[in-house]
Parts: structure tokens; sequence; C-alpha cells
């Protein structure tokens, strides 16, 4: 029998508190697991993902919506001529 089932037949006989505590811990050892991973990866690992991403997002193409109404297009222009962005 594997670590696996054994824990699944462990489960069987255990009442809802339990079992929600046993769920609990589970989450707990996940989370701790995962902290482990990410301190144990390099800085430069780490700016490397973000460099990826931050040129990702750089590529992305962004337009301003269309103006709904005669006021909307008159901000703009206004905007535009005092050299604003939106």
């Amino acid at each position: 029998m594997t670590i696996r089932e054994t824990a699944i037949v462990k489960l069987q006989p255990l009442s809802e508190p339990l079992l929600q505590k046993v769920t609990d811990f589970i989450d707990f050892v996940i989370h701790k697991h995962q902290v482990k991973i990410a301190e144990s990866q390099p800085d430069e690992m780490l700016v490397g993902k973000w460099l990826q991403w931050f040129e990702a997002v750089d590529c992305l193409d962004v337009s301003p919506p269309e103006p709904v109404s005669n006021y909307q297009q008159l901000l703009l222009n206004k905007y535009r001529q005092q050299g604003l962005e939106l």
C-alpha cells in the first residue's frame, strides 16, 4: 500500500470537524512548501521573470476608448491642447 493509499484509508473514518483540521493542516504544509521553493530561487530568476512580464505588458496595444458624447470629445481636445494625456 502506498503512502497516499494509507493516508486515504486513515481519512475515511474521521468526522467532519477532524477532516476540516486535516484539510487546514494540508493547506499549511502546501503553503510552507511553496514559500520554501520561492525562497530557494535565486533573485536573478525572479528578476528575469518580472522582466519577461513587463516586456509582455509593454507589447500590449492599449487604445483610449471612443468618446461617447460631444462633451467628452471637447474635454479630450482641451486636454490635448494643454499637452496633457489621459
